[in-house]
């Protein structure tokens, strides 16, 4: 089993990357393999409604790494996102990478095991944190919890370091995702019934 790990911060090995790497930690102490994947800081498409993806299977767009998360995605068992807080919101060109992974994804992500995590030197983490599980939450993967609201303070590396009760809460992410995926493997069961969708319009 693989969990891939998705560093949505412009800095490499920054205080995103230390929560992301402590979930990977301790996956790994399960036997699970773990990548964690950085977004970069070069320029980033918004999508364009072309709907191109639909005929595709990725988005029309390949000069950016929306296609190369979304191939990492489909491949892996389970998904973290994690992201540094901008103005109470993930960093915009993760969040414009997402929404072209997402919609593109064409339903290949369903039932697959995610989760969010953010990084902020003080507040604005709950209202990043539920931006990114919407993205989950309409795809029908399931979301794996923790002990508390998935977010880490400090600002720098050495300060989410110091941060006890974030890295516990990165850690029993870790243990949650460990237990969910490891019983998925194990119970074998069919996916649930997929209704055909229905849409309400009440604009008349």
């Amino acid at each position: 089993m693989k969990v891939l790990l998705i560093n949505g911060s412009p800095h490499e090995k920054g205080c995103t990357y230390t929560a992301l790497n402590e979930i990977a930690t301790t996956l790994n102490s399960h036997g699970i393999d773990t990548q964690i994947y950085h977004i970069g800081n070069g320029p980033v498409r918004g999508c364009i409604a072309c709907g191109r993806c639909n005929q595709l299977g990725q988005c029309a767009f390949d000069d950016d790494p929306a296609n190369e998360i979304l191939s990492l995605m489909r491949a892996a068992d389970g998904v973290v996102i994690g992201s540094p807080v901008y103005y109470a919101a993930p960093n915009g060109a993760l969040c414009a990478l997402l929404d072209r992974v997402f919609y593109s994804s064409c339903g290949t992500l369903l039932f697959k095991p995610a989760a969010a995590i953010v990084s902020a030197r003080r507040s604005g983490t709950t209202a990043a944190f539920d931006r990114l599980n919407k993205y989950f939450t309409i795809n029908r993967m399931p979301i794996v919890s923790s002990q508390y609201w998935n977010g880490v303070h400090g600002f720098t590396p050495d300060d989410v370091r110091k941060d006890e009760e974030g890295l516990q809460i990165m850690r029993t992410l870790g243990h949650n995702m460990a237990w969910l995926l490891k019983s998925i493997k194990s119970g074998k069961q069919p996916f649930p019934i997929i209704e055909p969708g229905k849409g309400t319009n009440f604009i008349k």
